[in-house]
């Protein structure tokens, strides 16, 4: 995970990343962002954001995440409404979140008590044809600031 030192573009990487590999197949020291836009095959001159949280999770029966970055765990509130709760706090509520329920699904920030914290994101799925709470058995959710 790279740790941003200050404004100037420059990054300090903890662990080896293998994006632009000294001698020894493992990079250390700083590490410029026009290196990182390349391994990730970006242009142009607009920053680059990463994903802060996402999770792929089954939402029917004993609630199961799949896989995940950066979220510990799920909270079912009943059905089609569930919370997922970071592993790392958000900076602030101020973030992006996209996602997707299986099939026909709405997918939507839970309105009933709109839980948007640095800790955690509620959320429902929704049948698309009734707006009726439901489970689907794949929901994904990516998180962005």
């Amino acid at each position: 995970m790279p740790t941003i030192i200050d404004g100037s573009g420059s990054a300090t990487f903890q662990t080896p990343l293998p994006l632009a590999q000294g001698g020894n197949g493992n990079t250390t020291g700083n590490v410029v962002s026009s290196q990182v836009a390349d391994a990730f095959n970006a242009t142009g001159s607009a920053p680059l954001f990463a994903c802060r949280a996402w999770v792929n999770f089954n939402g029917t029966g004993t609630v199961a995440i799949r896989a995940s970055g950066n979220v510990s765990s799920i909270t079912d509130n009943g059905t089609g409404d569930y919370t997922v709760n970071f592993a790392t706090a958000m900076p602030d509520a101020n973030y992006s979140f996209q996602g997707n329920g299986f099939s026909s699904k709405t997918f939507n920030e839970n309105d009933t008590s709109s839980i948007r914290t640095t800790l955690a994101l509620r959320i429902s799925v929704r049948e698309a044809s009734n707006n009726v709470f439901v489970d689907v058995a794949q929901v994904s959710v990516s998180i962005f600031r």
